[in-house]
């Protein structure tokens, strides 16, 4: 498996010989608006330019993944530009439907029992947020990815930690975990994703787990540097499990035998 970061929470995932393209905001420096009411509202998205061409992120991609449709997930630069017939998974009908109006002619619904390439691919629960705000930032979803030639990775997307978050990981037991965890939030309200607690709380639930935090610093309304999050590692004794990967840098890692 290699994990190459690209960008807030845009990867791409070599797994089992596949490259799974992950919400994919491939938009140049400042190409959409500000999220209002928040942090460096006067600067437009993404705040942090690509760390590589459009031709090295698009080229060779498999299947694209969707935890949702937000902007900074799924962007109109990347409706434009990926190939129309390249299989997206997607967490509900109503998003399918919507790719579909953009031009993409292979869309599925992840379920529990997903499958692609003999690669499961298997739709977890997410919260964005915590409070009211919730139901106004709508519906995610994470992924878990399970073959017999891979370690289990897991996905988490854009939520927050709670009990199904702790659920997901204690049924399948992910050797690697990715988590949003910029403590992106709004001024008012609190974390749209996860926070420096939150990522402690999946170290203590997940200990054998390497944590890989992304969707860091690149859109404006976040709230946790990776600085202080390396920080927090240290003071927390996370350090030795937690990566916090630059955009551009990657991890392999390898199904011990």
């Amino acid at each position: 498996m290699k994990i190459n970061h690209i960008r807030n929470a845009t990867s791409i995932i070599e797994y089992a010989n596949n490259r799974f393209l992950i919400d994919p905001m491939l938009g140049e420096k400042g190409s959409f608006g500000a999220f209002p009411n928040a942090p460096r509202q006067d600067q437009d998205n993404p705040i942090v330019d690509l760390p590589m061409s459009l031709d090295e992120i698009t080229n060779n991609i498999d299947a694209i993944i969707l935890t949702h449709l937000h902007a900074d997930h799924f962007d109109e630069v990347a409706q434009q530009v990926l190939n129309k017939n390249i299989q997206v998974f997607v967490q509900n009908e109503d998003e399918a439907d919507q790719i579909r109006n953009v031009g993409f002619k292979n869309v599925e619904v992840l379920t529990e029992y997903t499958t692609f390439n003999d690669i499961k691919l298997i739709k977890t629960l997410g919260k964005h947020g915590r409070g009211e705000i919730v139901e106004a930032m709508g519906p995610v979803c994470g992924v878990i990815f399970e073959h017999e030639s891979e370690q289990k990775l897991y996905i988490a997307g854009d939520t927050v930690w709670y009990s199904k978050i702790k659920e997901t990981i204690n049924h399948y037991q992910p050797e690697i975990i990715i988590v949003n965890g910029g403590d992106n939030q709004f001024y008012d309200g609190s974390s749209l994703i996860m926070n420096g607690y939150d990522i402690y709380q999946v170290s203590k639930e997940a200990p054998n787990s390497k944590i890989i935090v992304v969707h860091m610093e690149a859109v404006n309304h976040w709230n946790l540097s990776r600085d202080r999050l390396k920080e927090l590692s240290t003071e927390l004794n996370m350090d030795s499990q937690v990566l916090v990967p630059d955009d551009g840098d990657s991890y392999n890692f390898n199904k011990e035998s």
